[in-house]
C-alpha cells in the first residue's frame, strides 16, 4: 500500500475519529472505504449495500408524500384509519 498524507478540518477529523471508534476500525480503513465508494462507485466496506441500493428501480416509483414517518399530519391520518368503532384510540 502507498502512503499519503492529508489535512482535514478539525470537525471532520473529529467525525472520522468518532466513526472509527464506533466501528472499531482504523481511521485509515474508513478513509479507504470512503474513497473506494466515491471514486469507483465500488462496493461499500465488507460488501454492505444501502437500502436504496437494494430497492433499485423501486425508489421514487410511488407517488405521495416524501416521508410519512416524520410528518405528524400523515401519521395522525393513518392512525385514524386504523381505529375501529367502539375502541378508543391510544396516543
Amino acid at each position: 500500500m502507498e502512503l499519503i498524507s492529508l489535512k482535514l478540518p478539525a470537525p471532520l477529523k473529529a467525525k472520522l475519529a468518532a466513526e472509527a471508534k464506533r466501528r472499531r476500525v482504523s481511521q485509515s480503513a474508513i478513509v479507504r472505504e470512503s474513497l473506494q465508494v466515491t471514486l469507483t462507485g465500488g462496493p461499500r466496506g465488507r460488501g454492505e449495500r444501502s437500502c436504496a441500493d437494494l430497492a433499485g428501480e423501486l425508489v421514487g416509483a410511488l407517488s405521495g408524500p416524501r416521508d410519512l414517518s416524520t410528518n405528524e399530519r400523515y401519521l395522525e391520518l393513518e392512525l385514524l384509519k386504523g381505529t375501529r368503532p367502539g375502541r378508543k384510540r391510544r396516543r
